[in-house]
C-alpha cells in the first residue's frame, strides 16, 4: 500500500455507505492526558442469584426464566420498539413523524454466567449462530417486520447493563438508516457492474493481504479500508449470501470459528474482556429477492492506546465526519500477530 497513507492525513471512502473517513496517522504519537476507563477483570460466578438473565432467576417484570442449558430467547421487557403501536403520520410543513413497530428480543448466548463468547467453545458459538438464523425466519415473517437487527453490547464501556453473555434482536417496519446506505450503495453498484459490492471488495483485500486478520474455508476476519474504530472487525463469507440463513452447517461453524478467532484475539490485545459493540447487516425481509446483499458482521470496540483509553466520538466526529489515528492497516497487523 502507498506509505503516505502511514504517513500523512487522508480520507478512505466506506464503499458501503458512500461517507468518508479521516484518517490521521501522525496523531497516533501524542501523549494521552485524558480520561481513563475504569477496566475490571473481576472473576465472574458460573451463576450470579441477582442476575435477571441466569436460568432460573426471576426477571424485573416477574416472569421466570426456565433452567435452560444452551441458549435461551425471550421478548425484551423493556423493549424500545412496539408491537402494538397505532399507526399515524404527521406531515406539518417542516414537522414529519411516522408510526414504527418492531419486535425486539434478548438471546442470552450461555447459561454460563461467567462467559463471553470469547471463553465459549466453537460448537456452543454456532448454537447461538443457529438461533440467530431461526429468529431471522421466524421474525421476518411476520408481514410488519422488513428487518431484523441482530448485535450485542459487550462490555459497561459500551453501554451493556448486564454482564450474563447476551445479545439482542431488534425488528421492525423499516429499514434503520445505516441498513438503507447499505441497500443503497450495494443495489446501486450490483445495477452497474452485475456483480456483488462486498464479494468484489473481499476479492481485491485477500489479494492485497494487508488487512486480513484471520480466514478459513469460507469466511474473511479482516480491519476493513474505511475503519473508523481503532481496531474494527469485520467477518464476511467469501462469497455473497444475501443473508445468514444461506449459510451451510458446515459454513455456519466455520462463521462460529471466526467469532471464536477475533474475540480471543480482542482479549488478548489489552490482557482484559474487550468491550465491543457487534451487529450483522444482511438483507431485509420485504420478500424482495435481495440478490445485491452480502451479509457481514462487525465489531466496533472503543479502546484505543490500553484497556482503560477509550476513543471518544466527539468534537470532528460530531460535527464533521468521523476520524481515526491508527491505521487499519497497523490494526490488523497487530491483531494478526495475536492469533
Amino acid at each position: 500500500m502507498n506509505t503516505h497513507l502511514q504517513d500523512y492525513s487522508h480520507k478512505r471512502l466506506n464503499i458501503l455507505t458512500g461517507e468518508w473517513v479521516l484518517v490521521s496517522p501522525h496523531r497516533s504519537k501524542r501523549p494521552w492526558q485524558g480520561q481513563n476507563e475504569e477496566i475490571s477483570n473481576e472473576k465472574r460466578p458460573s451463576y450470579d442469584e441477582n442476575c435477571y438473565l441466569c436460568a432460573t432467576n426471576t426477571r424485573i417484570n416477574g416472569e421466570v426464566n426456565p433452567d435452560y442449558k444452551d441458549v435461551f430467547v425471550f421478548t425484551n421487557d423493556f423493549a424500545a420498539l412496539q408491537k402494538d403501536s397505532p399507526s399515524f403520520k404527521i406531515d406539518d410543513g417542516l414537522f414529519k413523524a411516522k408510526s414504527e413497530t418492531g419486535i425486539c428480543k434478548v438471546i442470552c448466548f450461555s447459561p454460563d454466567h461467567s462467559k463471553s463468547l470469547a471463553d465459549m467453545d466453537v460448537k456452543d458459538i454456532k448454537k447461538v449462530v443457529n438461533v440467530w438464523q431461526q429468529e431471522y425466519i421466524s421474525l421476518g415473517k411476520n408481514k410488519d417486520i422488513n428487518y431484523v437487527q441482530i448485535f450485542e453490547n459487550k462490555g459497561a464501556v459500551m453501554g451493556s447493563s448486564n454482564p450474563h453473555p447476551h445479545g439482542q434482536i431488534w425488528s421492525q417496519s423499516t429499514l434503520p438508516n445505516e441498513v438503507e446506505k447499505k441497500d443503497n450503495q450495494q443495489l446501486k453498484y450490483y445495477n452497474t457492474k452485475n456483480s456483488n459490492l462486498l464479494e468484489d471488495y473481499l476479492k481485491q483485500e485477500l489479494e492485497a493481504n494487508e488487512r486480513i486478520i484471520f480466514q478459513n474455508k469460507d469466511f474473511v476476519v479482516l480491519t476493513p479500508f474505511w475503519a473508523i474504530w481503532p481496531f474494527e472487525v469485520m467477518i464476511a463469507p467469501k462469497k455473497t449470501q444475501e443473508n445468514i440463513t444461506k449459510m451451510t452447517d458446515e459454513e455456519a461453524l466455520n462463521y462460529a470459528e471466526a467469532i471464536s478467532v477475533i474475540t480471543k484475539a480482542y482479549d488478548k490485545l489489552f490482557n482484559t474482556s474487550f468491550p465491543y459493540s457487534s451487529g450483522i447487516h444482511q438483507s431485509p425481509t420485504n420478500n424482495k429477492e435481495n440478490k445485491h446483499w452480502h451479509w457481514h458482521m462487525s465489531f466496533y470496540p472503543p479502546l484505543l492506546r490500553s484497556a482503560t483509553v477509550k476513543k471518544f466520538m466527539v468534537g470532528y466526529e460530531m460535527f464533521g465526519s468521523p476520524q481515526r489515528d491508527i491505521t487499519a492497516e497497523l490494526a490488523a497487523k497487530r491483531l494478526k500477530n495475536l492469533i
